[in-house]
């Protein structure tokens, strides 16, 4: 069977998403403990520069994605420009020494990766649509498939590199950087014939976008599906820690989590072209709230039984990952084909369920009395309290986004 040139070019896109993944949640794994234990800074100190971060990308990310409309002309040098960006500051982040105080240096060289990394993430989900648009079939649902299992097989390696690295080298975090940076490097000129070949179309504004009552939904959908993967990412470790009472298992678990998501991604892919993505989205979402809700019912030494959770529910997630992003890009194609503007939009919808879970969930815990990494236990009422916020509250979310999603008709205002 031929290959048609178009999909000879989509393993780049899969490295260009690998190269994002990396900088996104592994980030939020990572620095925070590099900078507690090399510089001793606190963990408030550090969790409030991240919540002041994670506000400044809500704020952003739609001035951005106009941005990126701007220079939609000459994209392949703005993000050159965002590549050698986000490379220096990762290596500023954990290869050079803080230039100033260690907190204040972790929020600068942050600061520049999000930035950097908002912003190559909208133009690359444009370029996409643009290129998909382009292609024969389902070439959203294809293009899908190749960008979110390399995003999220980059995420597990940045998950674990800088742990192997650890083996073998005196300075694993700095090793990592570097890393980075060749990807980053290498990334860039797997792309830059894509962003050269492909006639980006002119922008038609954040207004075009509003006004259709299809985008608004989907972004609505993304809005109420993207909170219970930022509560269960805000509570992961707190969970583990104290309600399953296994600390050391995180790294391992979210692992298996991220395995099952990328080797789930392009199965979910498959049968949406198939037998519909809306179907298969639907279904998906379906085994995540039977998948996830087991959670509620773990206690103490439930190790395996939560591996089992992560699982099926890392699977369910990869559904998300590529379906529902693909279902946007293809209304973008049709309303608003430059499509970044849009695409800042869903980037403003998935921080701004981080910020929320991250200002309503941890205050929630500490008024209960929940104190992280103490020597004795937290008390029972706490421990049951993040357990309902970790599975309960994802269950009843991912209900809405179903009932929205099953409401909904995918070719209304076709």
């Amino acid at each position: 069977m031929s290959v048609e040139p178009a999909d000879r070019r989509l393993p780049a896109y899969a490295l260009f998403a690998a190269l994002l993944a990396c900088a996104g949640l592994p980030i939020y794994i990572h620095a925070p403990k590099f900078y507690v234990d090399e510089y001793g800074v606190s963990l408030s100190a550090l969790g409030a520069v991240l919540f002041g971060l994670r506000l400044l990308d809500v704020v952003q990310d739609p001035l951005l994605g106009r941005l990126s409309e701007k220079l939609r002309k000459q994209r392949g040098l703005s993000v050159g420009i965002g590549c050698c960006v986000i490379a220096t500051a990762m290596l500023g982040l954990f290869a050079v020494p803080p230039m100033t105080t260690p907190v204040l240096w972790f929020g600068i060289m942050l600061t520049l990766v999000f930035s950097a990394f908002s912003f190559l993430t909208i133009c690359f989900y444009a370029q996409g649509v643009a290129k998909a648009d382009k292609m024969s079939g389902q070439g959203h649902l294809r293009l899908a498939r190749w960008r979110e299992t390399g995003g999220l097989l980059g995420v597990c390696v940045a998950s674990v590199t800088p742990v192997a690295l650890g083996f073998i080298v005196d300075a694993p975090f700095a090793g990592f950087a570097v890393g980075f940076a060749v990807l980053a490097l290498g990334s860039a000129l797997a792309m830059r014939g894509e962003w050269l070949s492909i006639d980006v179309p002119e922008g038609t504004g954040f207004g075009t976008v509003l006004r259709d009552r299809l985008a608004r939904r989907l972004l609505f959908i993304a809005l109420l599906n993207a909170a219970p993967a930022a509560v269960s990412s805000t509570l992961f470790l707190f969970y583990v820690e104290s309600a399953l009472e296994a600390p050391g298992y995180e790294g391992p678990l979210l692992l298996l989590f991220f395995l099952s998501a990328a080797g789930a991604a392009p199965v979910w892919g498959a049968l949406a072209e198939r037998l519909g993505t809306h179907r298969v989205l639907l279904s998906a979402m379906i085994l995540s709230i039977f998948a996830f809700g087991g959670a509620l019912f773990l206690g103490a030494g439930d190790v395996w039984l939560f591996a089992v959770v992560c699982i099926a529910s890392g699977a369910a997630m990869g559904a998300d990952l590529t379906l529902l992003p693909a279902l946007f890009a293809t209304r973008m194609a049709k309303i608003s084909p430059s499509a970044a503007e849009g695409f800042g939009l869903w980037s403003f919808v998935s921080k701004f369920t981080l910020a929320l879970a991250a200002v309503i969930l941890l205050p929630a815990l500490e008024g209960a009395g929940y104190v992280s990494g103490a020597q004795a236990l937290p008390p029972e009422k706490a421990v049951d309290l993040l357990r309902l916020l970790y599975a309960g509250v994802p269950c009843v979310l991912k209900l809405a986004a179903i009932f929205l999603l099953w409401r909904t008709k995918l070719d209304e205002g076709a």
